[in-house]
């Protein structure tokens, strides 16, 4: 039996236990909040940014988490609550000007997995409309794609990562290289401008527009310049890998490893769950089960794309930080709309935005038991 096996079969009645919670729950939530687009909870019951903020960056996980649902069940009731989150996004369209570099995470996971499931004419379309957004917002001669509007021309954040495989599909989908080569030439210049010799990964990094050299660095959702947000380091892990599943490269895989490395490290001594920033003060004490949500799910991947005598680093990481989640963080009463709790937004977020509930909190810790227990349908 090889590591793989061997470590999920250990481990293979607490995930399909946990799987199996997931569904219990998600099949009643999803039926009380089937006509929102939830971001987090008040009072235990979701929000709805459909109604506060179509073009919020978040929008896309919660059909996201249902097509998760979905593909994991075969319910089709999970099915028609992402159709219906897929046509309430359309509005987000009508709001042109305020869309950004995260219309991958809106429609990547939502429509985009739509359409490579069943061919609909309207989410390919809806997906090539985001996919032309991204490619739009590409500087030639800096060799990066912008994230925000108005005069943020050169920032790129790390997030970034995690947006660039809808350029990847739609290269494939069009029979044009061009998408890919955007997508390959932002993902050398994060390499190269945001991922340090120690493996730590700067947040946002603003960048000469003519030319993509480094002009300065901020600390961004982190709690400072040169400190090390947890997210942000989590997004270096998945994205790298995601970039190396859709390209083959060693660069990409070694800054996977590289970043994983640096996150496990800093999670060792904490109960392998994430602190809101690895280079901060002692108190106060940040926590954010988001960072090690993503990262989980990172670590699997790469896990499926190293040697035989490599995979227990990464695959045992992984699931010490989901059981970890499990057990102290997961709310299974249905009571509760979400089900991972403490997230943090940012370091320097007001008490509204720390140690709260998050969509992509849920989205990510199912993906990752998603995983574990078999479906190679990548979502990414």
């Amino acid at each position: 039996m090889n590591t793989t096996n061997k470590i999920i079969e250990e481990n293979r009645d607490w995930i399909n236990s946990t799987w199996e919670k997931l569904d219990n729950k998600l099949k009643v939530v999803s039926e009380r909040s089937k006509n929102k687009i939830p971001y987090t909870t008040e009072n235990g019951v979701h929000n709805d940014m459909a109604k506060k903020d179509i073009s919020w960056w978040t929008n896309g996980f919660w059909g996201g988490l249902m097509w998760l649902m979905y593909v994991g069940t075969k319910d089709e009731h999970y099915r028609a609550v992402a159709e219906n989150a897929e046509e309430i996004l359309d509005k987000a369209f009508e709001d042109y000007d305020n869309l950004h570099h995260d219309v991958g995470f809106m429609w990547h996971i939502s429509s985009g997995v739509n359409y490579r499931l069943f061919g609909g004419k309207k989410s390919r379309l809806r997906t090539i409309y985001a996919a032309n957004m991204l490619a739009s917002r590409y500087n030639a001669e800096g060799k990066f794609i912008r994230s925000w509007n108005k005069d943020h021309t050169g920032w790129v954040i790390v997030d970034s990562l995690m947006n660039i495989p809808l350029l990847y599909w739609a290269s494939e989908e069009h029979n044009d290289p061009r998408y890919r080569y955007i997508a390959l030439n932002h993902a050398d210049t994060v390499l190269r401008t945001h991922i340090r010799a120690d493996g730590s990964a700067n947040h946002i990094v603003n960048l000469n527009p003519r030319n993509g050299e480094v002009i300065e660095t901020f600390g961004g959702q982190g709690y400072g310049v040169g400190s090390s947000w947890s997210r942000g380091q989590s997004w270096a892990v998945y994205g790298f890998i995601l970039n190396y599943i859709h390209t083959g490269r060693q660069e990409y895989l070694d800054a996977a490893k590289r970043t994983a490395h640096y996150f496990i490290s800093c999670i060792a001594d904490t109960g392998y769950v994430s602190l809101v920033d690895f280079r901060a003060p002692d108190e106060p004490v940040l926590i954010d089960t988001t960072a090690s949500a993503c990262a989980a799910c990172g670590l699997i991947e790469i896990a499926n794309n190293v040697g035989e005598y490599e995979k227990k680093t990464y695959l045992g990481a992984a699931m010490k930080i989901l059981k970890a989640l499990e057990e102290k963080y997961c709310d299974w009463s249905d009571k509760e709309d979400s089900v991972l709790q403490m997230g943090t937004e940012a370091y320097l977020s007001p008490d509204s935005g720390r140690h709260i509930p998050i969509i992509y909190g849920d989205y990510f810790f199912a993906e990752a038991i998603y995983k574990l227990r078999g479906n190679e349908f990548l979502f990414w």
